[in-house]
């Protein structure tokens, strides 16, 4: 088996399993409570928070752990659409958001907010002009991701902080796909907001954390306990966020760059090999301005449904697109923004991610059943 859908999750790195292990036998304490174990368990809380505001060039205060990228959006558009309503109720994100942006956004609609929802071109890039268009007075959120997690697209996020220096907006950004990726420092892009979720950077499932800027409003979703300066109930899974803070350790800017650099050498390869074999295919996304460990590619009257299939009995495991649709046999929403709702690129796509563990040698033989499977499905 070859596991090519890295965008949907990531397999734990042994040294984050030793260290959760480890801290299940050595740190088993509620870091709420006073006594010795209690005690033990808040100071290594916080060490990992101030190693996570580290990474990022942030305040420890500015991390509040969640229990993943679902949450950190959630808490993001509802906590600030609550926070600040007596404000403005005009809320802007784009037509190609995660679905857990995008269904807090049609939630809220419900609630008499209003969503604007930018459009992409065909190559899936947001043009800024549409945001300066979109924006008003009462505008009091801008939710972009910072790439997409279909496409691999990377929107204008710095662009867009500028144009929000001017404006009272509160800047959010899911930032899940491109963490760990290239560094990141919310503070230099003027963002207020930003969601990261462990399991995408071969951490644990269920732990994550939000940026959030110091002095940006933002009201609680769950109450109960005063944990997280009282921003987020909850006793703290501190076995999970020890994880993340292991996993975030490994992905030094150095480590960052090497990976970029062997999937883009993975991208180009598979490019060659299937220009090289005459099939009839095409890239959703452009080249220049995508994360490399997302290749996303349409082949001409090939079912992207029975190419899965296919790939899946010979060993290798892709995707049609966002892990969280599974079982929903509807078209993807993003390619349907990029293409337009009747295109027939729409069923002929698979998303290609990879990841820790994936060699060029895998790929190789990954392109040579892909070939096999595009040539057997025409016929």
């Amino acid at each position: 088996m070859a596991y090519f859908d890295h965008a949907a999750t990531t397999p734990m790195a042994e040294a984050v399993i030793e260290t959760m292990t480890k801290t299940m036998h050595e740190s088993f304490g509620n870091p709420s409570s006073i006594h010795q174990y209690g005690r033990k368990a808040h100071e290594r809380l916080e060490a990992t928070r101030q190693q996570i505001a580290t990474d990022i060039a942030v305040k420890p205060n500015e991390i509040i752990f969640t229990s993943g990228g679902t949450e950190g959006d959630n808490y993001a558009i509802m906590g600030t659409a609550y926070a600040r309503q007596n404000e403005g109720k005009h809320l802007i994100t784009t037509q190609v958001e995660h679905p857990a942006v995008l269904a807090a956004m049609r939630y809220l609609e419900t609630q008499d907010f209003e969503v604007t929802y930018l459009p992409v071109n065909q190559h899936g890039q947001l043009e800024v002009t549409t945001l300066k268009a979109a924006l008003r007075p009462d505008t009091i959120l801008v939710s972009i991701m910072y790439a997409n997690n279909e496409t691999g697209m990377l929107f204008p996020i710095k662009e867009i902080g500028e144009i929000l220096k001017d404006h009272p907006a509160t800047f959010h950004t899911d930032a899940v796909q491109v963490y760990g990726k290239i560094p990141l420092q919310p503070k230099a892009c003027n963002i207020d907001l930003l969601s990261i979720s462990a399991h995408k950077i071969n951490g644990p499932k269920g732990v994550g954390f939000l940026y959030q800027k110091e002095g940006t409003k933002l009201q609680p979703l769950l109450l109960g306990g005063e944990q997280e300066e009282k921003r987020r109930a909850g006793t703290e899974n501190l076995t999970g966020i020890v994880g993340m803070s292991q996993a975030i350790a490994r992905l030094t800017p150095e480590k960052q760059q090497e990976n970029w650099e062997v999937y883009q050498q993975f991208n180009t390869y598979i490019l060659e090999r299937l220009t090289k074999e005459g099939i009839a295919f095409s890239v959703n996304g452009q080249a220049d301005e995508k994360l490399p460990h997302i290749l996303n590619l349409a082949f001409t009257g090939v079912a992207s449904h029975l190419l899965l299939v296919h790939l899946d009995l010979q060993g290798f495991a892709v995707s049609t697109g966002a892990a969280c649709s599974a079982g929903d046999v509807s078209p993807s929403h993003v390619l349907q923004a990029m293409h337009g709702q009747n295109a027939p690129i729409l069923k002929e796509s698979i998303r290609i991610s990879f990841g820790y563990g994936n060699t060029l040698e895998e790929v190789a033989a990954f392109v040579d059943a892909l070939i096999a499977a595009v040539i057997r499905l025409k016929k």
